[in-house]
């Protein structure tokens, strides 16, 4: 096995692990152990269980951000139609990279290039944020509330993923089509100024 094959197989045995007992619970002998290679091999490649993590972590975010930018960076597209591929964009990682997103929303004890899963969603919702702004725009809204909405779709989205990742029932589109219902179907009729009926 080359050296670039052995830190791969090493990685996809050190994520399986991570994704089933976190992180505090793993440790390099198991890595070692599951991989059949002795521990120096792990120290030798990523220097510790802290360093093949963070590069664990860090693959699984910028894949996820990938995706996510890419449904979002459609200018032309309707915002109905960019909100229903951003909600896509997430449940698919989801299913197909399950072990991947079990690590992510955990809470990570071990700074990594890309940071958090918190602020990866705050890169996605700069990215929302824009596009909002625009369309509350020529709507007459005030674009400075842009970053609210922003965050509140995108926390909605991120919450009902974490979730869907154990429940799994409804299917896939199903789930997003309601996220969609119900942001697009609130948003398309947004009060000018909202207040509160008891507190007003």
């Amino acid at each position: 096995m080359t050296g670039k094959e052995r830190r791969q197989q090493l990685l996809d045995v050190a994520r399986e692990l991570f994704a089933e007992k976190g992180y505090d619970s793993s440790s390099v002998e198991e890595i070692a152990h599951r991989a059949g290679v002795s521990k120096p091999v792990v120290y030798e490649h990523f220097g510790g269980k802290e360093g093949v993590y963070a590069v664990v972590v860090d693959r699984e975010m910028q894949s996820l951000l990938s995706g996510m930018t890419d449904a979002l960076t459609e200018d032309a597209a309707h915002p109905r139609l960019l909100l229903e591929r951003a909600a896509c964009s997430l449940l698919d990682y989801i299913e197909g990279s399950t072990d991947g997103f079990r690590i992510l929303v955990r809470d990570s004890p071990v700074a990594t290039a890309t940071g958090t899963f918190s602020s990866l969603l705050n890169d996605i919702a700069s990215q929302v944020e824009h596009i909002l702004g625009v369309q509350f725009s020529k709507r007459g809204y005030d674009a400075h509330l842009a970053a609210l909405y922003a965050q509140s779709l995108v926390g909605m989205v991120a919450l009902t993923g974490q979730w869907w990742l154990d429940a799994r029932e409804p299917g896939k589109n199903e789930v997003a089509a309601h996220l969609v219902n119900l942001a697009w179907n609130g948003l398309s009729h947004l009060e000018g100024k909202p207040t509160l009926r008891e507190r007003g």
